[in-house]
Parts: C-alpha cells; sequence; structure tokens
C-alpha cells in the first residue's frame, strides 16, 4: 500500500495529464487479481461475485493533483519517508485515500456481503472537468451510495457546499485623470463588490449556514493619470441546499451592473439524509459527522454519499503536503470496520422490514 502511493507521488498526474498513474493503478488491481477495467484515466472494477439484486456501494477517489506550490522546500515527487510522514504531491489529497480503498476493495473482493462493491478512482477532479467521473458513470451501472475518499480524518463529511465561480467585467469609458471625463469601471465594479460582500440570501440552511460569497480577484487599470475603462473581477460562491445554483445566478444578475459569466453550475450543494444507511452506520461505529465547507466528486454523482477519508484538508495543495503513514493504516482498518457494521445494519434492516 505504502510502496504504490510512493510510487504514485513519483508520478506525475495534474488534472488531465495522469494517464501514467492511471496505468499503475490497473497494474495493481490486475496484480491482485481483480478484474479491473479502464475509461480514459480512470480505473474501476467490481466485487467478483457481484450480483444485481444487490445494493451498489461505490468507493471511490482521485488520482489527480493540482500543480506544485512555488513555496515547496522538498521535491514534490519524491515520496521521502521523514518521522512517519510521507512527503509529496498528492499524497494527502488524496492518495492516501486511493491507497486505503484499493486495498479494501481488494481484501473484500472474494467476500459474499450482502451489497455489491464497486472501485472507481477517478481523474479530473481538481480541475473539474468533463472527463473524470461524470464521463465514466455511465459506465459503472447501478450505484446506490458511495463512500467518496477524501482526507477528512476519517470523519464523515454527510453534507458539503457547492461551488459558483463568477468572471465578473464591469464596462466604462477611459479618459485623463485630471479632467472631468470618462466613466470609472473600477467604481462600479466596486459598487457590485459592495453588494456581493454585504448582500445576505434570506434562506439559511439548517445544515450548512448562509450562503458565502467571497470577491478574490480584482483587476483594472494601466498608469496611474487613466480612468479604466474595464475592471475584472472574480466572485467564489459557496452554496446550500436552500438554493439551486440557477437561482442564485439569477438573483445575482438582477442586482449588480457589472456583466458575468458563471464557469460551470454543475458543483451543486449536496446533503445525504439523516435516516440514511451510510449515516446509520457512521452513528453505530460513533463516527464524527460534519459538514465539509469544500466541494468534491460528491456533486457529480448524484446519488447519496459521505466523505471520508485519511490525511487532513488542511494540508492539501500547500507546499510540503505530506500523510502520516500511521493514518493510512489507521483509514484502512476503520474503512474495514464501517463496511462490515454497514453489513450488519443492511441484515438488520432487511430482517425487520
Amino acid at each position: 500500500m505504502i510502496e504504490l502511493l510512493r510510487r504514485l507521488i513519483s508520478t506525475p498526474s495534474f488534472s488531465g495529464e495522469e494517464e501514467n498513474t492511471a496505468d499503475l493503478i490497473h497494474g495493481f488491481l490486475c496484480a491482485n487479481n481483480v478484474e479491473a477495467h479502464r475509461f480514459l484515466n480512470n480505473v474501476w472494477a467490481k466485487n467478483r461475485y457481484y450480483s444485481p439484486e444487490k445494493p451498489v456501494l461505490l468507493l471511490n477517489s482521485h488520482h489527480d493533483t493540482v500543480r506544485p506550490s512555488p513555496a515547496y522546500t522538498r521535491n514534490p515527487f519524491d515520496p521521502e519517508i521523514d518521522d512517519g510522514k510521507l512527503y509529496g504531491l498528492g499524497s494527502n489529497d488524496a492518495g492516501g485515500s486511493v491507497v486505503a480503498l484499493l486495498s479494501v476493495f481488494c481484501s473484500l473482493y472474494e467476500k459474499q456481503l450482502p451489497y455489491n462493491t464497486v472501485i472507481a478512482i477517478t481523474a479530473e477532479e481538481e480541475a473539474i472537468c468533463k472527463n473524470g467521473i461524470s464521463a465514466l458513470w455511465p459506465h459503472l451501472g447501478k450505484i446506490d451510495c458511495a463512500i467518496v475518499g477524501e482526507p477528512t480524518e476519517m470523519k464523515a463529511a454527510i453534507a458539503e457546499r457547492g461551488l459558483i465561480v463568477l468572471d465578473c467585467v464591469a464596462e466604462g469609458i477611459s479618459g485623463h485623470a485630471a479632467r472631468d471625463e470618462g466613466k470609472n469601471a473600477l467604481y462600479d465594479a466596486i459598487d457590485d463588490i459592495l453588494w456581493f460582500k454585504n448582500y445576505r440570501f434570506p434562506n439559511v440552511s439548517k445544515l450548512m449556514g448562509e450562503i458565502k460569497m467571497t470577491v478574490t480577484v480584482v483587476h483594472s487599470g494601466t498608469q496611474h493619470n487613466v480612468i479604466p475603462s474595464r475592471c475584472e473581477f472574480v466572485v467564489d460562491i459557496r452554496p446550500t441546499d436552500c438554493y439551486s445554483n440557477e437561482d442564485i445566478v439569477e438573483t445575482i444578475r438582477s442586482n449588480v451592473k457589472s456583466h458575468f459569466t458563471p464557469r460551470s453550475l454543475h458543483l451543486k450543494a449536496s446533503a445525504i439524509p439523516e435516516e440514511h444507511i451510510l449515516v446509520k452506520t457512521a452513528n453505530n461505529l460513533d463516527i464524527p459527522c460534519y459538514i465539509s465547507p469544500t466541494t468534491s466528486d460528491i456533486s457529480r454523482i448524484h446519488v447519496p454519499a459521505v466523505k471520508m477519508g485519511p490525511g487532513n484538508s488542511l494540508r492539501s495543495h500547500t507546499a510540503d503536503e505530506f500523510i502520516c503513514i500511521d493514518e493510512i493504516i489507521t483509514a484502512v482498518e476503520k474503512y474495514e470496520t464501517f463496511l462490515e457494521k454497514l453489513a450488519e445494519v443492511i441484515n438488520t434492516d432487511s430482517a425487520t422490514g
């Protein structure tokens, strides 16, 4: 397991460029006598005794990474172990989850359970592109629910906010700053920026709280004595389950002057019902449940899911990223316990009707 993660770290797998890590994962499954499949850079497999009559649990994580931060002091592709920590790009997000889920799937591959297991280690999660889980989904067949491996310290995220990114442009008319002429695009942008800062959507989610809107990037002007005719800014929006992404965009469109384009409306907020069998299982095992502020492939799989995996999300996308060896070993044990308890809960629910 650790050797596989070291090989994955040492093999660059930026989003859209995951061919070689897909080869490694496919080869790992085949070497463990698993009938593995590949579509684009996504690798997947079903348990040996897959039965169409049983419910299907998807085990999913991603093997692509962001590009390394310039602040790295270590080689991001050198999987060095130091003081019980395995360093390297993608070790925490989400290499630890990848190898732990692969290990658990292989251990359950031959077992007869009251549910089927399907594993999918997918691409392009970090770049939110089209050739990842969304492209693979039609090939997987029926999926009833999922565990998505991301660094959560093995807590269960039972809901997560969505994401909308807006590219905004305020248009003006250039002129000389010394004279009363032109129309300052920056001033119009400021009005809109203040609206994003101060506006509160009326409906507040019981699970997630308020919708969060943050202006994160602003570009305007060419030199000190020219009134800017254009101001560009970017808004990061974290939706909740109270509004659709489309409704949020329409509210914004009726309140701001600037033109804007959403990069995507597909990353919707999601929540799993408290009575769902995955939540019951987490509660039976006293696994802490929480609301995640960040997005994952849960927004693209459209079935009830919990996000749970080794590592800490605070390390993701940071310089000198690492995961502790003990975190991976513990994750395998906790995943196995979770899946065993899930089988018990299913059998109990079936017996009681």
